[in-house]
């Protein structure tokens, strides 16, 4: 019981401590009013790093990302994809709100291709931009590639590989990372060979990373799936990977 009344107390903390080093970015969907997250070095000509976060929106993995991203010299701005109003109330709801944005890709890509011009308009330098996410912004990191948005390289962790099967192959410009967790029983074997197959069809620049003893989300410190060593050397990856692709 002490031990779950501290960790939540140091979430809480940390939570707070992240939105005091980050300024809230309010901007349109059509009607749908978004909420975005910058860090605080915003308007600085800098590398941008997008952040598309796991199926329940914007949380402490994603702050968490954005402020040592900020440490390590990009502005970094944490996309809204769901929008005022629509962020799921518990993981079914979750699934079911991912789940729509999985089917219609169009929707979601013009989401990410949004939250991009944000980070744009904060400072950015449009050539030298990068789009990460976690989990469902996993997926999304994927599909930036898959709708050949302006980006420079995208980082899929522990995201979904799949795609519909109807969906053709296409040219894939942005250099591609993924970082699967080997006991991922959400990622068939046939979505990770049809991956394979798209990145080589699409003449794609990719590399798939796969971190053993490691569950579906094994990078964050609130999940029972979470494996500091594999985290820590995933986030390694992730940083030498935008150093390459944006330094």
């Amino acid at each position: 019981m002490i031990r779950s009344l501290l960790l939540t107390a140091t979430i809480m903390v940390s939570s707070s401590l992240f939105s005091q080093k980050m300024n809230t970015v309010s901007y349109q969907d059509g009607t749908q009013k978004l909420s975005g997250l910058v860090t605080s070095n915003a308007g600085k000509k800098l590398p941008g790093v997008l952040i598309l976060p796991a199926w329940k929106g914007i949380d402490d993995e994603a702050k968490a990302a954005a402020s040592d991203l900020e440490k390590q010299g990009y502005i970094a701005f944490i996309a809204d994809i769901y929008g005022e109003g629509n962020h799921p109330k518990d993981n079914a709801d979750a699934a079911k709100i991912a789940g729509s944005y999985k089917q219609n890709y169009e929707a979601y890509q013009k989401r990410i291709a949004l939250a991009l011009d944000q980070l744009k308009k904060n400072g950015a330098i449009p050539e030298k931009i990068a789009v990460i996410g976690y989990c469902f912004g996993g997926t999304g990191a994927l599909e930036a590639a898959r709708g050949n948005l302006p980006v420079a390289g995208v980082v899929s962790i522990h995201g979904g590989l799949g795609k519909d099967q109807a969906r053709k192959n296409g040219p894939i410009a942005a250099k591609v990372l993924v970082e699967n967790p080997a006991d991922d029983q959400s990622v068939t074997p046939e979505d990770y060979n049809s991956l394979i197959k798209e990145m080589k069809e699409g003449k794609a620049d990719w590399q798939i990373i796969t971190y053993a003893n490691s569950k579906h989300t094994f990078t964050n410190p609130e999940s029972p799936d979470y494996n500091p060593v594999m985290a820590k050397r995933a986030w390694n990856h992730t940083l030498m990977f935008l150093k390459e692709i944006l330094k």
